[in-house]
């Protein structure tokens, strides 16, 4: 459907307003026979919005402070600018000069605006040239070797009609002879087929332009300037057009130009083929995940969580807002792409850190994404790391896998695993049973902004689709306090006891470090905490019979202690390292008979 109306005559037109969207009309030709009619048809839809380029350098000049301007001589159309920082009235103008092929010269204290058309203004005649002492000669023509010359030039803008994707074309001289590559970036909204024209116009024009030109003229052709384009004679006997664009006064004018040729800027008759905008995606609730996790590559902020978040489909980026209350969200982070999140079909038991697990593989489907394998030289360089849990923030344990096989749909079978990695060994199960959650740690899942002052304390999120607002019903609700898993202590490891002559039972054990624990350089892991501490609990018959803090990795307990706290027989002993900020980590538990 279309809206035309008439007006009075002389009278401006409002014609081909059209009731389907742009740009899915004309992009969606399975739908609308007509779209290929849009590059040469009446339709304002997605037009209407493009300004004069005469307007853009109007508008420049003015707010340069640049009054006396003419722009009466410059033509196209802008669709779109980018122009950032530029700093500079002329520094905006200069990518327009590039992709619109027009010069601005100042004659008689005006700024003129005008369009390259290489129509003659002029024809220098031989015997009219001013002969000057600077000069090697009346009339000095150079032409550049062929080495010289760009046999591609390629230009990088911003896609009309796709979304603002960043878009490319590319033009090839015909048999160029260099492979030498002239590559540019404007920050224009163009079509591809102004991009391609463009760039096909730079091409030649760099071909053409390698005839210079220097000439002196009297100053009764003062009338002759910059922007000018001269016919001059050449040494074939015959005569080419130059355009001036160099111009010193002294006793004569010393001019500097350039060969053109008219049909440089003759527009191209090509049909312009529609862009195709990304397909309309409905937005669906995502599923978001908050991980708690150790220090992994040790830059991470220590307290604050991951987050991951997929879709199918995916929305595009997903927002993450949060507050101290159900209202009030403020924005915290934004996700660009889904993580590879999947589900595990079969159960998972419980396998000593440190070393590879060889058991039965673990297969997991996977809700998008892929697996990769990886030597076991890049697992151990920190390759396919993942985590798997129950889905609750802080239950996660960290592995890494050198085998990955698809054996179905989104199915994988993950083998040759290395368990329990940055310290998560402490709060391994004995088994994660199918329907556990697995994620993939590569870089994707994004840490949340936590201040230190918030953790473990609940805050209220909201988690969709970044082009809805958080009110909407795509939205996810999580309410979650956090731990800081990146401040937990190490579990320690290498727990021994021995009994002595007089009954007395000495526990020993090896302290690690969660932090640059991984050099053979020094004699001793760092400490990473504030000051070394331990707590230990002597266990009987499930219960806690009694505690204590030690500040060395070492803890007796006498016969004559035992006896008071009513401990006979076999019982147990668990030790973990204190964080001053975190508590305890996991503990350590060694059984001790008789």
């Amino acid at each position: 459907m279309c809206i035309r109306r008439r007006c009075a005559a002389r009278a401006p037109t409002v014609w081909g307003w059209d009731a389907r969207p742009y740009p899915y009309f004309p992009a969606r030709d399975e739908v609308w026979s007509d779209g290929g009619n849009y590059a040469r048809g009446h339709w304002l839809n997605g037009r209407a919005s493009a300004r004069s380029l005469a307007g853009v350098a109007a508008e420049v000049c003015l707010e340069s402070g640049v009054a006396e301007y003419d722009v009466s001589r410059l033509y196209g159309l802008l669709r779109g600018y980018a122009a950032g920082d530029a700093g500079t009235g002329r520094a905006e103008l200069q990518p327009l000069m590039l992709a619109y092929a027009f010069d601005a010269v100042e004659r008689d204290g005006v700024l003129r605006f005008q369009s390259r058309n290489g129509r003659l203004d002029g024809d220098v005649e031989p015997d009219r040239l001013a002969v000057s002492d600077e000069a090697e000669a009346d009339l000095v023509m150079v032409r550049a070797p062929e080495a010289e010359m760009a046999g591609r030039v390629r230009l990088s803008f911003i896609e009309a009609g796709a979304d603002y994707e960043t878009g490319a074309e590319e033009a090839i001289f015909p048999d160029e002879a260099t492979r030498s590559v002239a590559a540019s970036e404007l920050p224009l909204v163009l079509t591809r087929g102004e991009a391609r024209g463009i760039a096909e116009r730079w091409l030649a024009e760099a071909r053409v332009a390698r005839d210079t030109a220097k000439f002196s003229l009297p100053p009764s052709r003062l009338g002759l300037g910059a922007g000018d384009v001269v016919r001059l004679p050449d040494e074939t006997g015959g005569a080419a057009d130059f355009r001036i664009d160099r111009v010193e006064m002294a006793e004569f004018q010393m001019l500097e130009a350039v060969r053109v040729e008219p049909e440089l800027y003759v527009p191209s008759d090509a049909v312009e083929v529609a862009a195709r905008p990304r397909p309309f995606v409905a937005p669906v609730p995502v599923y978001p995940l908050f991980l708690d996790l150790p220090l992994l590559r040790g830059d991470e902020v220590p307290h604050a969580p991951h987050v991951a978040a997929t879709a199918r489909p995916w929305p595009g980026s997903v927002a993450v807002y949060d507050s101290a209350a159900d209202e009030g969200y403020g924005l915290n982070t934004l996700l660009g792409a889904a993580a590879v999140v999947g589900e595990t079909k079969t159960a998972l038991q419980r396998a000593a850190p440190g070393v590879l697990d060889r058991g039965a593989p673990l297969r997991v489907r996977l809700v998008s994404g892929e697996l990769a394998s990886a030597s076991l030289t890049e697992v151990l360089g920190g390759a396919n790391a993942a985590a798997i849990g129950d889905g609750s923030p802080g239950n996660w344990e960290v592995f890494q896998f050198t085998g990955a096989q698809m054996v179905g749909e989104r199915t994988w079978e993950i083998t040759g695993r290395l368990r329990g990695q940055a310290g998560t060994d402490g709060i391994m199960p004995e088994v994660w049973p199918a329907g556990s959650v697995v994620v993939l740690l590569d870089g994707t899942p994004a840490q949340i902004d936590l201040a230190l002052s918030n953790r473990g304390l609940a805050r209220h999120y909201r988690i969709g689709p970044a082009q809805r607002g958080y009110d909407d019903p795509s939205y996810t609700h999580l309410v979650e306090a956090f731990d800081g898993v990146g401040l937990r202590p190490y579990a320690p490891v290498h727990l021994a006891w021995l009994r002595d002559a007089a009954g007395d039972d000495h526990l020993s054990w090896v302290r690690r470090t969660r932090i640059d624990g991984d050099s053979w350089q020094g004699a001793e892991v760092p400490l990473g905490e504030e000051s070394e501490s331990y707590a230990v609990r002597v266990m009987q018959g499930g219960a806690v019979v009694a505690e204590t803090v030690v500040s060395q990795p070492s803890f007796t307990y006498g016969a004559g202690q035992r006896a008071a706290d009513g401990v006979a027989g076999a019982y147990a002993i668990e030790v973990a390292q204190v964080s001053v900020q975190f508590g305890p980590g996991p503990y350590r538990r060694i059984e001790i008979d008789e």
